[in-house]
């Protein structure tokens, strides 16, 4: 941003700019001219001042919050959004591919809600003006005392943002809430903050901006309802503008009122990611008002075309000049060289009150392309559009982007730059594990590297919008996003879903996500519903479908569009309707053993070649597959010899314990293991790839064991420990590193010479085991076999080996021992130096070992951790499902050797600080942190 905003002529701007800060601002922009960048960068201009002149300012808003939960007695039953249904009934542990119903529908007649006032938000993304809502008059709940400028908030909880309530716990051990994670995140809570608005802010644009909070929002400011929006993920934008008092108090008031039974995991709860105010004048570009395409690319130029939407919220027209300067991106997303492409000013006509759209196109020379690594690399641009009037800079508006084309085959799958690439997706819910939904770049971060490290190059995001900075370290880090907006459309899955306001809001929520994304070079496609209930409906439901795809065509033409679908087959009426096949579990079959012939759940042959032959035009890919189970470090006996097997008692499941076994040979019912989704894989190669049901285990959902507070389904578990399927599929999608992992491990005193089969997961094609140095014969993988097994293997103590091969040659050697007792705690962290802003993050791991240095791998004890110095203790886990105790606990059982310690510094606090973790009969351990500087 040009703080200066001075005219391209030097001269002063129009007369509505006081002349001493033009004067002020032209003697500043000549000084940062002539100056050494170091010192123009210590100057500045009074706030009042560079308020005046500057064309935009974003600014974050998350500190200083006030919070409370429950409504106050004088708001009786006039706040909420609209009448919901009764839930006369709960349930957990419905199967999760239970067929959707229709939902309960209650006329608001003769009933005070909020709708009518909220509906309008959303009407910009409305695309015929006939069906925008109109605001009737009047403020509802203006009255009430929590919306009162006066209302004394001091007793009031002071918070941050980011903010997820619930997340603190304590869990509910009793009743149905395993689905949504045994954490109460339900109930009305309520924001309040004093915004700052100076009077040089009177006669701009002022624009609350919501990344996201959980859920049907409403906003008053000053005492006045400015608006709302129901979807509790969706990024969304309420104007200030006729509600605010430059110069005066401006006092901001938020309800939110998620429902109980909403949701099929933990929805999280609290306005969880970040909140910006925004200041424009009248004449700005739109809310997510550029489209960035790149329709002709190659090696020595691209085509770059622009379209930018200007809004005018004046009262008089405005002739206005729009152009656009494109800079490279470094690694880090800075700004780096001069610019590389520049479009010619367009002139454009903005009418009073309303919007218009100039489009431009520019040549990039030698481009440097995105792509998913390893074999290409993530090269971003910004594009910097400026409006101009009456010669002078009244908007500044910045997108990255990012050059590269992208195409979906239904016989040769995805290519990106012409270069095919198999997906290697993984789902992701949003929550971060121990933090909750309280968005966290850092956490975030760590976990795409994790992934990363597997060999992970594609995300879908289920079932919703997630954080749009996940949108930003997925173009960063370079991978690939299959973006989903819903997980029901009018049938519903929970009694209290999103089905109850679909109706009225698809239209908008699935705009909003598409503007606010299609400029990621990382967005492969668009998925607009998951296992939704119109599977079962015909032609009714295939409407529903046809007519989000068509949505998703008009912000987008772009890109393609589909639904995920574990029910519906090629010849019903909904796939005809898709872009591609997106099939949940379907390409492998589901429930195909014989103890599941007769029974009323679905059951369905493999159906890669039927889609196939149907729709031969269309690209098939597998949006769900596998579903496995496993508990890290929970090995049960015996051990299938299937390649895949569902899961019970004596075939890898404890329902005593609530665990599953390891071996990553288990699955759902309606799933399979990774080694035969591998199989069915290989065996229809026109399929373009997977996305992984999921890569964390995630909050809520913990199938089969619903008294538990997480999923099993993870690759990594909860903490960010990976378990030993991570190998697996390491082992499979980065095919050369030399890698091999044993598993068990190998402390069993009580099978002192009991069958303990042992397994191999490597990128060698063979491999030779060793029980103390004695061979137990050599392998080889056979075709469709993903792993090497010695399913005979007799315990004893001691070390097991293998050495594997590949093409005959040796390729890599893994080792595991009997563990003594355990002795000490090793502490370790994922970075030793971090900001000291209160948002960046240390993860201290802490490994229970024996004398020798192993793992003691069944170690369970209480670990309790300190902290000396500037810092604190955000959270603790262990990646245990079963786990109840609250995630705040400065103490944490080990599980099964590991436990975790989230650590960040106090903000602006330099210093050191000292980790230390203590258990009973055990050596302590410490690690230390020092705090780096913040990024600009």
């Amino acid at each position: 941003m040009n703080l200066f905003s001075v005219s391209p002529s030097g001269t002063c701007p129009p007369a509505n700019v006081p002349r001493p800060a033009c004067r002020t601002a032209m003697l500043l922009a000549t000084l940062a001219a002539l100056l050494p960048a170091t010192v123009a960068a210590q100057v500045r201009m009074p706030d009042h001042e560079r308020a005046q002149l500057a064309p935009r300012e974003r600014l974050l808003i998350n500190d200083g919050w006030r919070f409370t939960s429950g409504d106050p007695a004088d708001a009786g039953e006039r706040l909420a959004y609209d009448l919901r249904p009764v839930v006369k009934y709960s349930e957990d542990g419905k199967a999760a591919d239970a067929e959707p119903v229709a939902p309960e529908r209650l006329a608001a007649a003769g009933h005070s809600v909020l709708k009518p006032w909220i509906l309008p938000t959303g009407n910009a993304f409305i695309a015929d003006p006939s069906k925008r809502h109109v605001r009737p008059a009047g403020h509802p709940g203006s009255d009430v005392s929590y919306v009162q400028p006066a209302f004394d908030d001091r007793a009031w909880r002071q918070v941050d943002l980011p903010h997820d309530w619930a997340i603190e716990g304590p869990f509910l051990p009793e009743g149905p809430y395993g689905g949504m994670g045994r954490l109460k995140s339900w109930g009305p809570v309520w924001y309040r903050k004093a915004l700052a608005i100076p009077a040089a802010d009177k006669g701009k644009s002022l624009f609350l901006d919501v990344d996201g909070a959980m859920s049907y929002a409403t906003v008053w400011l000053n005492g006045k309802l400015v608006g709302g929006w129901p979807y509790g993920y969706t990024s969304w934008r309420v104007d200030l503008t006729p509600y605010a008092n430059p110069g005066g108090r401006n006092q901001l008031v938020i309800r939110l009122d998620n429902p109980g039974e909403s949701a099929r995991w933990y929805p999280g709860s609290g306005i969880y990611r970040n909140v910006w105010l925004t200041k424009t004048q009248p004449v700005h570009v739109g809310q997510w008002g550029t489209v960035i395409t790149t329709p002709q690319v190659s090696k020595a130029a691209a085509q770059v075309r622009l379209a930018v939407t200007v809004d005018n919220a004046g009262s008089d027209a405005a002739a206005v000049d729009v152009g656009t300067d494109i800079y490279a991106l470094d690694d880090a997303g800075a700004r780096t060289g001069g610019i590389v492409a520049r479009t010619a000013r367009a002139r454009l006509a903005v009418p009073a009150g309303g919007s218009s759209v100039t489009q431009a196109a520019v040549t990039i020379d030698k481009p440097r392309l995105w792509g998913p690594p390893p074999t290409q690399q993530p090269h971003r641009y910004l594009a910097v559009t400026t409006v101009y009037r009456d010669g002078r800079a009244v908007d500044r508006y910045e997108t990255r982007f990012g050059v590269r084309s992208l195409r979906l085959d239904a016989n040769e799958g995805l290519s990106v730059n012409g270069e095919r690439l198999p997906i290697r997706g993984i789902n992701a819910h949003q929550d971060l594990g121990a933090l909750g939904t309280a968005w966290n770049y850092r956490a975030a971060e760590r976990q795409l590297e994790i992934l990363a490290g597997m060999g992970v190059n594609a995300l879908r995001m289920s079932h919703y919008p997630h954080a749009p900075e996940l949108m930003e370290l997925a173009d960063r880090m370079g991978f690939l996003v299959f973006d989903e907006v819903f997980d029901a459309w009018e049938r519903r899955k929970t009694p209290l879903d999103f089905s109850l306001v679909f109706p009225d809001w698809h239209e908008q929520d699935l705009r909003s996500l598409i503007r606010r994304d299609r400029n990621h070079p990382s967005v492969m496609a668009w998925s607009v519903g998951n296992e939704v209930g119109e599977q079962y409906t015909g032609k009714d439901g295939a409407a529903i479908g046809a007519k989000l795809v068509a949505i998703a065509h008009a912000e987008d033409p772009t890109r393609l569009a589909s639904s995920g679908m574990n029910f519906a087959k090629p010849e019903m009426a909904l796939p005809a309707t898709l872009d591609f096949i997106s099939l949940n579990y379907q390409g492998e079959g589901i429930r195909q053993d014989p103890e599941f012939e007769g029974t009323d759940r679905i059951r369905t042959p493999p159906q890669f070649p039927r889609f196939h032959d149907r729709f031969p035009d269309k690209p098939v890919l597998s949006s769900e597959s596998a579903s496995a189970f496993s508990s890290r470090g929970v090995y049960l006996f015996p051990v299938t010899r299937a390649n895949s097997s569902i899961t019970r008692d004596g075939r890898g499941g404890d329902s005593v314990n609530h665990q599953v076994s390891a071996y990553e040979l288990y699955a759902v019912d309606f799933g399979s293991s990774a080694d035969k989704v591998f199989g069915s894989l290989d065996q229809h190669p026109f399929v373009a790839g997977e996305f992984v049901w999921t890569g964390f285990d995630y909050l809520g959902e913990p199938t089969p064991y619903y008294t538990s507070r997480s999923a099993y389904t993870g690759i990594v578990d909860l903490a960010g420990f990976p378990k030993d399927r991570y190998y697996l599929y390491q082992s499979r999608w980065r095919a050369g590193l030399p890698m091999a992992h044993i598993l068990p491990h190998w402390t069993w005193p009580e099978r002192q010479g009991e069958v303990t089969p042992v397994h191999v997961f490597t990128s060698a094609d063979e491999g030779e085991l060793f029980v103390n140095g004695q061979s137990q014969g050599r392998r080889k993988k056979g075709p469709s076999e993903y792993r090497l097994r010695w399913d005979d293997v007799v315990y004893a103590p001691g070390e097991v080996s293998v050495v594997t091969y590949r093409d005959g040659k040796e390729w890599a050697r893994d080792r595991v021992v009997t563990a003594g007792a355990a002795a000490r705690l090793d502490l370790s962290a994922d970075r030793t130096a971090i900001r000291n802003d209160g948002s960046d993050l240390s993860f201290v791991t802490v490994r229970v070992v024996d004398d020798q240095g192993n793992l003691a791998p069944r170690a369970n004890q209480r670990v309790r951790f300190e902290v000396t110095g500037p810092g604190e203790i955000v959270a603790t886990d262990n990646g245990d499902p079963t786990d109840l105790e609250a995630f705040k606990a400065p103490e944490r059982r080990a599980f099964n050797g590991l436990a975790l310690a989230i650590v960040r510094f106090k903000p602006g606090q330099a210093g050191t600080v000292t980790v230390r973790a203590s258990a009973d009969g055990l050596k302590s351990g410490t690690a230390t942190l020092q705090a780096a500087p913040v990024r600009k």
